[in-house]
């Protein structure tokens, strides 16, 4: 089992960035998939990033070119930078991390909103 404790978002005007952390409790090496979500009001959640632990990373179309994930496994920490900033960008933004066996956990979220 791991605890993801994210950090980061917060409010900022279009055009701008912001970077979002998610901290786990142990080794994030081992951890096969890490992504963000993200879940806008009335939305289903849907996925925006992924990263896995062969090194490759993927994204969802209306993100791509402008957020990068990235994991640093010293310090057991996943990130989402976000350049850019779209109205549409504006979600609760959650951070999973999915092992081989098929056990999945996630993050608390934390809210970012693009707005002028």
């Amino acid at each position: 089992q791991v605890q993801l404790v994210q950090s980061g978002g917060g409010m900022v005007q279009p055009g701008g960035s912001l970077t979002l952390s998610c901290a786990a409790s142990r080794n994030i090496s081992s951890i096969y998939v890490m992504s963000w979500y993200r879940q806008a009001p009335g939305m289903q959640r849907g996925l925006v990033a992924q990263s896995f632990n062969g090194g490759g990373s993927s994204y969802v179309d209306s993100v791509k070119g402008r957020f990068t994930i990235s994991r640093d496994n010293a310090k057991n920490t996943l990130y989402l930078q976000m350049f850019s900033l779209k109205p549409e960008d504006t979600a609760r933004y959650f951070c999973a991390a999915d092992y081989l066996q098929g056990s999945r956990f996630w993050g608390q979220g934390t809210q970012v909103t693009v707005s002028s």
